[in-house]
Formats: C-alpha cells, structure tokens, sequence
C-alpha cells in the first residue's frame, strides 16, 4: 500500500520566521524543508516536493512566501502545487497574518493569539484577535481556491509578536499551531 506523505505548510519564510519554524518543528518530532524559507520562497514546487519526497519521515513542514506580494506570488503558486499532488496530503496550514493590503484573506478553522489561547476568530500580525471575517496575509488567499486542506489555524507573525513566540524561549506559539494540526490528523 502507497502511501501520501503528509505535510504541514506554513504561509511564512523570512529569516526570523525560519529560526523559529525549525526549532517548532523539532519540538514536534517533524522534519522541516529548511530550503523552503525565504522571502519570497527561493524554490520551485517540483523541488520542494522532491525533497519533500526525500525526508527521512512525516510531517513534513513546508514554508511558503509570497514577501509581501497581494498578487499570486511564488509561495501561493507552490500552495496550490501541493494541495493537488497526488502524492501529499496537506494535513494543514498555519495561516500567518501580515500586514499587507488588497487581499481577500482566508477564513480560519480557528487560530492561536500571541498569549498561546486558541480563538475562533481570526488574528493580526502582533497575535491579537481581530472582528474580522477573515485573516489577512500575503500568502493565504489560494487557500480558499482549491481543494481545502483539513484544517487552516490563523496565526501572527512567527518569531515576533512582541516575542512571545521566539526561538529562544521554545517557539511556542508556533509549536502549539504544529501540535493542534497533528491532534486534527489523528
């Protein structure tokens, strides 16, 4: 029997968010695809799923960046890429609001505030909860496009809100986003 290989993408891959998403990934026993990070995503689709298809074992996390860019940028491109290969399951996405302007955003299952307490609604850039609909950021809007991944939880900006998820303190916001996907899956 073949099996998928299952992955998490997160929708963040500066340098800050990187440190961060890998020391998350460690804490949740997965393996990240660390030449997936930058800003904007520095590798194309075929070759993230190639070493995707490479790593030792599941989950596999994804960054994807679109830096700042509201149009379909180059990590939004690789989202869809993913979302419809046959050979990955999508397990879910770490929605991560920005500040940029003039996107639809994405409706969130639920997201995780700065402060680790898991909200229905969606939350800004510092991991604040917000009124709105939706989350806003630059590389969430072909999340409602396609087939929908499982579970998409809205998070701030990794690394940062005001530190309360950096990697030297254990990346915990972010590793709470990794650890509630995994809990869905099962």
């Amino acid at each position: 029997m073949y099996n998928k290989r299952k992955i998490i993408v997160v929708t963040d891959g500066d340098r800050c968010a990187q440190r961060t998403i890998e020391k998350a990934v460690k804490n949740i026993g997965g393996r990240c695809i660390s030449q997936s990070g930058g800003n904007p995503t520095p590798l194309s689709a075929e070759k993230i799923i190639a070493l995707i298809k490479e790593a030792v074992h599941d989950p596999v996390v994804v960054m994807t960046d679109d830096e700042g860019n509201e149009n379909t940028g180059i990590g939004e491109k690789v989202i869809k890429t993913l979302m419809n290969h046959p050979d990955i399951e999508v397990l879910g996405v770490i929605a991560v609001a920005s500040n940029t302007k003039d996107v639809d955003g994405v409706h969130v299952d639920f997201s995780i505030d700065a402060l680790g307490k898991i909200t229905k609604k969606p939350v800004d850039k510092d991991g604040i909860e917000t009124e709105k609909e939706v989350l806003y950021g630059d590389t969430v809007d072909v999340l409602e496009k396609g087939p929908k991944p499982p579970v998409i939880i809205g998070i701030g900006d990794i690394g940062k809100m005001q530190g309360k998820d950096d990697w030297r303190i254990g990346a915990p916001i972010i590793t709470k986003a990794l650890n509630e996907i995994m809990k869905q899956s099962h």
